[in-house]
């Protein structure tokens, strides 16, 4: 059975539309990720929700966009973040410090797919 929010996405990428999620940003250590890459701090990754796999679970060697205000970088996504909800996403030290210092630890950010 097929939830709303598969259809939401299904559609949205067929119709050729840019779906944008909304969430918190933290930033935390790459290693050994659930898709199979080893990453460290200096790579440009970032851990999704299961809550975003669960509905698009082709998701890994996507790259998405992060804005936070004026600012924004890319990534590539190489893991899951099990402490993450729906549209939050953890991010390498490296994608982080374009957007914000580590000192703030966490912030609200928006983010598409490419």
């Amino acid at each position: 059975m097929f939830s709303l929010t598969k259809i939401v996405v299904a559609l949205s990428f067929s119709l050729g539309y840019t779906l944008a999620f909304d969430g918190d940003i933290t930033y935390y250590t790459p290693g050994l990720g659930a898709c199979g890459e080893t990453n460290t701090e200096a790579d440009m990754v970032v851990a999704l929700s299961p809550a975003q796999f669960a509905t698009q679970p082709d998701l890994c060697g996507k790259t998405i966009t992060i804005e936070l205000g004026d600012k924004n970088a890319t990534a590539k996504v190489v893991d899951k973040c099990p402490g993450c909800a729906a549209g939050s996403i953890d991010v390498s030290p490296s994608v982080f410090t374009q957007l914000a210092s580590l000192d703030t630890g966490r912030a609200k950010v928006s983010w598409y797919i490419e």
